[in-house]
């Protein structure tokens, strides 16, 4: 695996190097923001995955994960945050960012992190090889290709869904009217332990309904006290 880690820290980056070295992952360690935008940018298929603190010299995290959005809606991207804050976290899944880890941080709690997102990406490049009908999920309103990530709504196509709103939204509708807890979304589509955090379920959930808004009635329900369900049964 190639990372590419933009921290202006240098002991964390020396730190993450020597891990890294031991899952024998190739990293990069860059630590101005615009610097290693252009790197990525340079050629950003060569990279598996981004790791970005939130402050930077030259270019914040928060925009330099927009603009890796731009070109590469798949990449996963970690957020190092420098405090425990909602808002910031909030905003680092909004710009695009996958998942976020707040400093002082376990280096293998991060490692796990990684491994888990890889992993997630690595069983959806699966599955979309395997898929051979134009489109994995129809309901009476939505349609979902998986094999190209695309997701049409009232015969529009939803826009500008990053790679987990994308993957709640697929696994609500894969199983409509069924209610799935913030646990179970967290497991499924995380793929480890958040340690009773649901924010982030919450967080994505809201971006998710912003742009299916867009394209008309909502689709994803909460159920209150228990958690969240796909239903278009019932919209005309």
């Amino acid at each position: 695996m190639k990372i590419i880690m933009i921290e202006d820290n240098s002991s964390v980056c020396e730190m993450m190097e020597m891990f890294f070295q031991k899952e024998q992952w190739e990293a990069s360690f860059i630590q101005d923001g615009k610097e290693g935008l252009d790197i990525f940018l340079a050629d950003n298929e060569s990279w598996d995955l981004v790791i970005l603190d939130l402050n930077l010299p030259s270019m914040d995290g928060m925009q330099i994960c927009r603009e890796i959005r731009k070109v590469s809606k798949t990449i996963p991207i970690i957020m190092l945050t420098a405090k425990d804050s909602e808002s910031d976290q909030v905003i680092g899944l909004e710009m695009g960012a996958d998942d976020y880890v707040t400093k002082p941080f376990s280096p293998l709690t991060l490692i796990a992190r990684i491994k888990a997102l890889t992993r997630r990406a690595n069983l959806s490049r699966e599955n979309n090889d395997e898929l051979e009908r134009p489109y994995e999920i129809e309901t009476k309103h939505l349609k979902i290709d998986k094999k190209t990530r695309e997701a049409f709504l009232y015969d529009q196509e939803i826009e500008g869904l990053t790679p987990k709103e994308f993957e709640l939204l697929y696994t609500l509708a894969k199983n409509p009217k069924q209610v799935f807890s913030r646990e179970q979304l967290l497991t499924m589509i995380w793929d480890y332990e958040y340690f009773g955090d649901e924010r982030t379920v919450d967080a994505h959930i809201k971006k998710l309904r912003q742009k299916i808004d867009k394209n008309g009635p909502q689709v994803i329900q909460t159920v209150w006290g228990v958690g969240y369900k796909f239903d278009d049964t019932e919209v005309e």
